[in-house]
């Protein structure tokens, strides 16, 4: 079992272990497919305190760095507006600045590389036999002010949110449920569109509110609809996210289906886990490298 490097209080390091077996346990009899809650034992790592993520937000390139006012409301139409501070300033202001950033891609440092990895490597033997080894494997990191907002979206990633600081409720909501996300807007995603999602008040009721405190994570199953309320002080967040090739496949076979309904047909949705989405994945690897298709 892969474990991380826990520093403590008197400056030394021990291995330890992130995911207690019971948590280990409940990800093996909901994964893929069922939304759930875990504990974690990551709250105190020093990678993950303010100054350490405000410098690796100044350090990671512009394109790995997203931030925005955070008094959203549930549902925004495109991307929010900009908060008109710096990485650095929203957040080591966190706590007075309303804003919500998140750092992508924190793989790119290399002791953040070595963290992900041994994160991941604690659920490896359960993820492997049901979805395939882990592509892509990546570190998203969320800093939020005090009762910000994350509006309503999708992601294409197996994720685990791991709450630090703070507290927030994640409301989620069922993967492939057409009512919760049509079928055109996921075609539009995955052949380049943005994965902000229209908000509809009669939408409340087919969410399951997710209370996260430090110590506490949530495994979000791919593409599942959510949005994020924050509580009254600042939080920070750890996401741990990889693809498989199911979900490559299932993105695929919603891209050819955008072609189909361009060409006046009406499509059937992709199969969720464990369909493999197949004959229609390898269309689309075919026809996206012929000209005029996009």
């Amino acid at each position: 079992m892969s474990e991380f490097r826990k520093v403590t209080p008197g400056g030394l390091a021990s291995a330890v272990a992130a995911f207690p077996p019971l948590s280990r346990a409940m990800f093996a009899a909901s994964y893929p497919e069922g939304a759930h809650k875990l504990r974690h034992d990551l709250a105190t790592h020093p990678l993950l305190e303010l100054d350490a993520l405000a410098a690796l937000g100044e350090a990671l390139p512009p394109h790995s760095v997203e931030y925005n006012r955070g008094d959203l409301p549930i549902g925004v139409d495109g991307k929010p507006e900009g908060n008109g501070l710096t990485i650095g300033e929203t957040i080591r202001g966190i706590a007075r600045t309303a804003s919500w950033a998140v750092l992508k891609n924190v793989e790119q440092d290399p002791a953040y590389a070595a963290l992900l990895a041994a994160l991941l490597g604690e659920l490896e033997e359960v993820i492997v036999p049901k979805t395939g080894r882990m592509l892509k494997t990546q570190g998203f990191i969320f800093v939020s002010s005090p009762n910000a907002v994350t509006p309503y979206h999708f992601d294409p990633e197996h994720n685990i949110l791991m709450q630090l600081t703070g507290s927030k409720a994640m409301t989620v909501f069922p993967a492939g449920d057409a009512t919760c996300a049509p079928d055109p807007v996921h075609e539009t995603y995955h052949t380049g569109g943005g994965r902000e999602l229209s908000w509809r008040d009669e939408l409340a009721e087919h969410g399951i509110t997710f209370r996260l405190d430090p110590g506490d994570a949530i495994y979000v199953p791919v593409m599942a609809p959510h949005h994020v309320r924050n509580g009254p002080e600042p939080s920070i967040s750890l996401s741990i996210t990889w693809r498989s090739e199911w979900s490559f496949a299932e993105a695929d076979a919603r891209a050819f289906n955008k072609l189909l309904r361009r060409w006046g047909y009406d499509p059937a949705p992709p199969g969720r886990w464990p369909a493999r989405n197949r004959g229609k994945s390898i269309a689309w690897r075919v026809l996206r490298r012929l000209p005029g298709i996009d």
